[in-house]
């Protein structure tokens, strides 16, 4: 630690990592200290010089005497103090809450802007683009808002928020924040707490939730302090921060001329919660600026329009033909790069080269799902090749048709593995990639109509495609808190080569065979449409999809009254096998 002097103050700095490494300068919010950053700081010393420093009236720096001396222009004054004893020709902003609002509001002035070179804010806006958002928002998101950020208001009143500080800070401090460790909360938070109310009242109006001027800011204009940011700027959102909505963030690229918005599922305190989310987002943020190639993330979250699936990352099993060829067709024609996996390597090379064909990227693996061994080399593969992805559609699937009397074991052992255990496989190692990298994803799990409406022509098939989507329904409820959807589609009768594909087992089923391929032919549903509802589904976070006629009717029935379900399953003969299989 080191001391430097800033006007009325005298403020505490801290630095570690390499001096000549570029540097990141962390600046933490309101009511914190240096120490909020603790875990993010040792993660990235190794590649960067890090700096923080207590802002003043928080941890060890000194507290100015009156609310006046917490205004914009100390605060720059402090932010140029450590600057200048830094001694770098530019470094890496980064600022949480407090840290992020001025973080906004200063790095437009002059002498503050041509010595940063990158902008990461979380969990707090540029006060005229909150003041913008409050005039000009849709009134129901405006109204939540201001239930969120109702205390700016409160820390108006004079003497009583000391008094409730006092009284209810540390109980409120560990109500949001991460588990309580050794420096954070800090041993001065109450003291923290009461003199930082001077940020509020100095600087945001309660009605507006900005001050000097910038109420009444354009977006792309100026205003007081100077214009809006011209820098690269990292926009990091908490999606479960409970005082800041993602609504308040919509308009930000109006602020930014350069902005990559990215999203942390975490609280208020991702840094606590998610720090080695935070740590590589800043990284990658950060190096970029310096010259190096955008990770797969920074290029999704971008400047610039973007659709729904550009830049994403997708893998699809059963990708050789059927439902997963035309799935990852689809997400390839919406800007994804696909990886095409299926049992036979040449179909999926097949379905890899026709996107290229097409102008799209994809790339092609051969995988057995049912086997944990492959399956679990093969998601090692991709994210060491291509990254995590962030979409994953589980369609690999065998059919064996007959009565439960004449499926072997080993009947049941093939389809277990492959429609069950396959999507167990790719549920749990890709999910656990996602919730490590900490931004989101979407997980696809295709069941049948099956699943819903049992026969006595498919005892194995049906048991498993109704285990996939009672799977999805338990990963849903479970991922959901993490930014992770999960979707089962539940497809009836699919024009594909699942006829000439299913196993008959029996006498029963062997009579089936031709009328199946024949009513399959006459369906004329095609796979492309099926990938529709996928990618309808996944940019929705759809729970379930019944997709087709006979899909939409048996899912209703299967709700309405399980009794006729149960009596269609005596009845199913020869022929209606087709309409209850799912197509892959």
């Amino acid at each position: 630690m080191r001391w430097v002097e800033s006007d009325d103050v005298r403020l505490a700095l801290f630095e570690q990592g390499d001096p000549a490494a570029p540097t990141v300068l962390l600046i933490h919010g309101y009511p914190d200290t240096h120490r909020v950053w603790d875990e993010v700081a040792g993660l990235l010393e190794d590649r960067f010089h890090v700096v923080r420093y207590d802002v003043r009236g928080a941890g060890l720096s000194g507290a100015p005497a009156e609310t006046a001396g917490y205004d914009y222009d100390h605060l720059a004054a402090d932010l140029t103090a450590v600057l200048d004893a830094v001694g770098k020709p530019g470094v890496h902003l980064v600022g949480h809450d407090w840290g992020s609002i001025q973080g906004w509001r200063l790095i437009g002035r002059p002498g503050i802007e041509e010595r940063i070179l990158s902008f990461t804010s979380l969990g707090g806006p540029h006060p005229g683009q909150a003041a913008h958002f409050l005039r000009n928002g849709r009134r129901s998101k405006v109204a939540g808002q201001l239930m969120r950020s109702w205390y700016i208001g409160a820390f108006q009143i004079p003497a009583l928020p000391e008094t409730v500080l006092r009284a209810t800070l540390p109980r409120l401090a560990r109500r949001f924040g991460a588990p309580a460790r050794p420096g954070h909360p800090a041993d001065t938070l109450v003291k923290d707490g009461v003199n930082g109310l001077g940020l509020y009242r100095a600087n945001l109006s309660p009605s507006t939730g900005a001050s000097d001027g910038s109420s009444e800011v354009a977006p792309g204009g100026s205003s007081g302090d100077g214009p809006v940011s011209r820098i690269p700027v990292q926009l990091v959102e908490s999606t479960k921060d409970p005082f800041v909505s993602p609504a308040l963030f919509d308009s930000t690229d109006l602020w930014a001329s350069r902005l990559w918005h990215r999203r942390v599922h975490a609280g208020h305190w991702p840094q606590r919660s998610h720090p080695r989310v935070l740590a590589r987002m800043i990284a990658e943020f950060a190096e970029h600026v310096e010259g190096a190639e955008p990770s797969r993330e920074l290029r999704r979250d971008g400047p610039g329009e973007r659709g729904p699936f550009d830049d994403r990352l997708v893998v699809v099993t059963g990708a050789g033909s059927g439902i997963g060829r035309a799935t990852a067709r689809a997400f390839a024609a919406h800007g994804a790069e696909v990886i095409c996996s299926d049992i036979d390597l040449d179909a999926a090379r097949r379905t890899a080269e026709g996107i290229a064909e097409r102008g799209g990227t994809a790339h092609a693996l051969r995988v057995d799902v049912g086997d944990t061994t492959a399956m679990e080399e093969f998601a090692r593969l991709v994210k060491e090749r291509h990254g995590v992805p962030d979409i994953v559609v589980n369609n690999a699937g065998v059919v064996v048709a007959g009565a439960f009397l004449d499926h072997s074991v080993e009947d049941w052992r093939h389809t277990l593995d492959v429609n069950l255990w396959g999507v167990i496989h790719g549920c749990r190692l890709f999910a656990a990639q996602m919730v490590e990298r900490g931004e989101g994803g979407h997980i696809v799990n295709i069941a049948s109509v099956a699943s819903f409406l049992p026969t006595r022509l498919l005892p194995a098939y049906s048991v498993s495609k109704s285990a996939v989507k009672s799977l999805s329904d338990c990963l849903r409820a479970e991922l959901a808190g993490r930014g992770i959807g999960v979707t089962a589609i539940c497809p009836g009768f699919v024009s594909t080569p699942i006829a000439r594909n299913t196993v008959y087992v029996g006498e029963l089923a062997k009579e089936t065979e031709e009328p199946a391929g024949k009513a399959l032919a006459a369906r004329g549903y095609p796979p492309e449409r099926v990938a529709a509802h996928i990618l309808r589904a996944v940019h929705r976070n759809l729970p379930v999809v019944p997709v087709n006629a006979e899909g939409k009717l048996g899912y209703a029935l299967s709700r309405i009254s399980p009794a006729a379900v149960r009596g269609m399953a005596r009845l199913t003969g020869a022929g209606e096998i087709s309409r209850l299989t799912n197509k892959h």
